[in-house]
């Protein structure tokens, strides 16, 4: 079978980077976690103080310190887990860009032009051989247009929310349920209505909709889907 280019986008909170990564695991190939790039970038802004306390973003300072060089994010193999997990300067960052704070302004930050522009760079040069599993919000109308493979994957609102409350207490974070729904809620806005690669179901791409599917009965669908076009 030929190695092929797979393109997952959709919703926050509706399970993309777990199915991505279990699809890749099951097809031996690379997985990488777009939206752990722009997180990657917002906790970077975070910690520089960039965001104001009424919200307001320094868009001058991030853009000059992006192309200066001080915001390097990459990916460094995790050798417990097999995946790649997000690095900010060399650091890996995997269990801050998680909470709250992070998501709550994730989505201003990946609405930058020039922001989308760099990682967008960086997402092409990783799949350009394919064998690669993407998952995102612009991936299969942006980044790789022209991909075997799109998936759009939603859920209802309050199942994601239920979702991302969960998981933050079984890391033993601090949540709210009504606040993270609210969060849920203003980032499929601004995600939908941003000037730059909004959030959008492709032309081509399969909806997969797993409010009530078990995680196992995603992954499978998804593995069904993924062999019959690495067989075309």
């Amino acid at each position: 079978m030929k190695r092929i280019t797979i393109a997952i986008d959709g919703h926050s909170s509706c399970g993309k980077s777990t199915m991505a990564k279990q699809l890749a695991h099951e097809l031996g190939y690379i997985y990488v976690d777009t939206g752990a790039m722009y997180r990657t970038v917002t906790l970077y802004a975070l910690r520089e103080g960039l965001f104001s306390p009424d919200g307001h973003l320094d868009e001058k300072r991030l853009q000059q310190d992006m192309q200066e060089g001080r915001v390097r994010v990459s990916f460094q193999l995790n050798p417990a887990t097999h995946l790649p997990e997000p690095c900010l300067n060399g650091e890996v960052v995997e269990g801050s860009i998680r909470g709250i704070e992070v998501s709550g302004r994730v989505s201003i930050i990946a609405a930058l032009p020039f922001v989308r522009t760099s990682m967008t760079a960086q997402q092409q040069q990783m799949g350009r051989e394919g064998g690669i599993v993407m998952d995102g919000r612009d991936i299969g109308t942006v980044v790789f247009p022209h991909a075997e493979l799109k998936v759009f994957v939603t859920a209802r609102a309050e199942v994601r929310a239920q979702r991302r409350y969960d998981e933050l207490m079984a890391k033993g974070q601090p949540a709210a349920y009504e606040e993270i729904l609210a969060n849920v809620r203003e980032r499929d806005y601004i995600d939908s209505h941003r000037s730059v690669a909004p959030l959008k179901q492709a032309d081509d791409a399969l909806l997969l909709d797993n409010s009530d599917l078990t995680r196992e009965e995603q992954s499978q669908w998804l593995l069904e889907k993924a062999r019959e076009a690495m067989a075309e």
